[in-house]
């Protein structure tokens, strides 16, 4: 088993890695208030908090222990986490990645004269596990659509990449699972994509280009980001005075 962080496996740094735990998920973060005269507390509900992801690490050994030393200079460079979060996907579950960094100091054990163990504690400020081959789904007609999100157990955050034309008065409404985001007192022309980010609830129009033209967030009728559940979703497509060439829709499926 090994782990890949920042597009190098463990390997090619000379390391053989396993994961000494699994989180199931995130610890959680409780919101509660202590109410006088009531036993207990008021609870509030919950969500989850950042995730810590030990490995356990040995160096492969070296002839000398100035070589060994060289390895962990390369290692640190490799894994230095004031370069701010990287990919980290490990080899028993391939089919997501984290956004990680260290969390603590890394201390090398000598077993023999040119050889070593130490753990590492990576740190997800996101708790989630995303898919690396994302699903993406593509509405091209007025109506009602199913679609099914076969990968994670997480509702996401999709991203929504709208082409088409609306006129002034014009607009276009996607309901997703119920809740509408309706695009209105905007012009968009054929050649433009309106992209909708719901994790950072953002817009933008770009050119076919991709290039940015301008802020997107005016053309929305309200500041409403759906997410997508596990599973089957539905989407309602409604134009008055706009016409719709499609909707992509990236998933962003994700695991707890």
């Amino acid at each position: 088993m090994g782990f890949t962080y920042n597009d190098i496996h463990s390997k090619d740094m000379g390391i053989r890695a396993r994961l000494t735990s699994w989180q199931i998920s995130g610890r959680l973060r409780n919101f509660t208030a202590t109410v006088p005269g009531k036993y207990g507390v008021a609870d509030f509900g919950a969500d989850l908090d950042y995730r810590e992801i030990p490995v356990s690490c040995n160096i492969f050994p070296r002839h000398t222990f100035s070589e060994l030393v060289k390895t962990l200079d390369d290692i640190s460079e490799w894994l230095d986490p004031t370069q701010g979060l990287r990919q980290l996907i490990f080899d028993d579950v391939p089919d997501r990645y984290f956004m990680a960094r260290l969390n603590d100091a890394m201390d090398c054990e000598r077993l023999i004269r040119a050889a070593g163990s130490f753990d590492l504690r990576f740190f997800c400020p996101d708790p989630f596990a995303y898919a690396l081959e994302d699903e993406t789904f593509t509405v091209t007609e007025e109506g009602s659509h199913t679609i099914r999100r076969e990968k994670g157990n997480a509702e996401s955050l999709p991203i929504y990449r709208i082409t088409g034309s609306i006129s002034g008065s014009g607009s276009i409404t996607i309901s997703t699972n119920g809740s509408a985001l309706r695009i209105t007192n905007t012009r968009l022309s054929e050649n433009e994509v309106l992209v909708i980010d719901t994790d950072k609830m953002t817009a933008w129009i770009e050119n076919s280009g991709g290039a940015t033209l301008r802020n997107g967030l005016p053309c929305l009728e309200e500041l409403n980001f759906p997410s997508l559940v596990s599973g089957t979703n539905t989407i309602a497509v409604t134009l008055d005075n706009a016409k719709l060439t499609e909707i992509k829709i990236q998933a962003r499926s994700r695991w707890r």
